[in-house]
């Protein structure tokens, strides 16, 4: 019945939080109510009411909820909290003015003031703006907000904030076989082509059997090799985090190019390019492929392709050990230009609509590490990047 109230005064837009009703919950297990309904109402009234313009509200959830008992007796047993609310406790809502408020520290200022709290804090904290915790303003923890702070023990993304998930994650690889709408992508990618013939002679050449036949007076029949298209390519997707709001158009993009291109070899990365990449995300933390290999192991004639939102913390890009989720002894930049110097033929497609890139000041220096060769992951832009990767 509790927890029912609660609900029922979040649906009539009384702004009450988890952690105000878990305060009225360790007021009733004080006993502060005396069992006594009339001191409930002025006790939870107290405790979740914050602006008297929703106590009409409050009133009526409160009739509805608690009409006819005469004492919380008959409440009690209906006290339980789920547990998946204790683990996470409470969510840090702010208002936009209340963000504005919160500044960041900055990446080395954030870094060395971790390392002061591991070795400082010896317990769980909920709230505030210093220790490692839930539902605060602190830049370390979980279930709050900061503009930029390292986030340990959260499911999944709330505000796309953290600059360092200090937590084990686990993604899915990119479907191969994806169909819807893949033609039109196959199409699109068609402009990427260099036609050779290669392979054993299979193919029934007409032109010089009938030639070489009327020649020598008897069937000659000549075969020759397929003709193929040698276009070479190498694939790097952004897989995890922020792209998975676009998972079905980079299986969309995957699917045509897997079908597209004979000679084409695909690697996962999160984020930025750092000194390893992956070719199954539930092994990426046991089998990686150092980059280096790659870049000596195929030539500068392949054509390389970075499919990716390019939204990130910027420190990913420009900072060692900037990396969301590991310590790197480079920065991801130096990694994108050596990619850019070894392979001329280099363009980044990004999901995100090309008007919001002005947005992102990671994206804005991507692009200008491609040299503006960023395009979206549209027909029109798939089309575009094909004729650069031509030119």
């Amino acid at each position: 019945m509790f927890l029912q109230f609660f609900t029922s005064l979040r649906e009539a837009q009384v702004p009450v939080s988890l952690r105000e009703y878990l305060t009225l919950m360790e007021a009733l297990d004080a006993d502060l109510a005396n069992q006594s309904i009339e001191d409930f109402y002025y006790l939870s009234r107290a405790a979740l009411v914050k602006d008297e313009r929703n106590l009409d509200k409050f009133d009526r959830v409160f009739g509805a909820t608690f009409k006819g008992l005469e004492s919380l007796s008959g409440a009690v047993e209906t006290t339980d909290i789920p547990g998946e609310w204790l683990k996470k406790l409470a969510e840090k809502y702010l208002t936009e003015d209340e963000r504005k408020q919160i500044e960041a520290l900055g990446w080395d200022k954030l870094m060395e003031t971790l390392r002061e709290r591991l070795k400082q804090q010896k317990g769980r904290h909920q709230g505030g703006s210093k220790w490692i915790g839930t539902a605060g303003t602190s830049p370390f923890g979980a279930y709050g907000y900061n503009p930029e702070g390292v986030r340990i023990g959260q499911d999944g993304n709330r505000n796309f904030r953290a600059v360092k998930v200090w937590d084990r994650r686990e993604f899915k690889d990119l479907d191969g076989n994806v169909e819807l709408g893949v033609r039109n992508v196959k199409v699109a990618l068609r402009r990427l082509r260099k036609f050779a013939r290669t392979g054993a002679p299979d193919e029934l050449d007409l032109d010089t059997t009938i030639r070489d036949t009327a020649s020598h007076g008897y069937l000659d029949v000549k075969m020759r090799p397929e003709r193929r298209n040698a276009v070479k390519v190498l694939i790097f997707f952004d897989i995890g985090g922020s792209m998975d709001m676009h998972v079905a158009q980079a299986e969309e993009l995957f699917s045509a190019a897997r079908s597209e291109f004979k000679h084409l070899e695909y690697f996962y990365f999160h984020n930025c390019l750092y000194e390893s990449v992956w070719k199954n995300n539930r092994r990426r933390y046991n089998e990686r492929i150092p980059t280096w290999d790659i870049l000596h192991k195929y030539p500068h004639d392949y054509k390389v392709i970075f499919v990716g939102d390019a939204t990130m913390s910027p420190y990913e890009i420009t900072v060692p050990g900037g990396s969301v989720e590991h310590i790197n002894p480079e920065p991801g930049a130096v990694w994108l230009e050596r990619v850019t110097q070894t392979y001329p033929h280099t363009v980044w497609i990004n999901p995100e609509a090309r008007k919001y890139w002005s947005h992102s000041e990671s994206t804005a220096i991507i692009r200008r590490l491609f040299s503006n060769r960023m395009y979206p992951l549209t027909l029109e832009g798939i089309e575009e990047a094909m004729r650069e990767l031509t030119r």
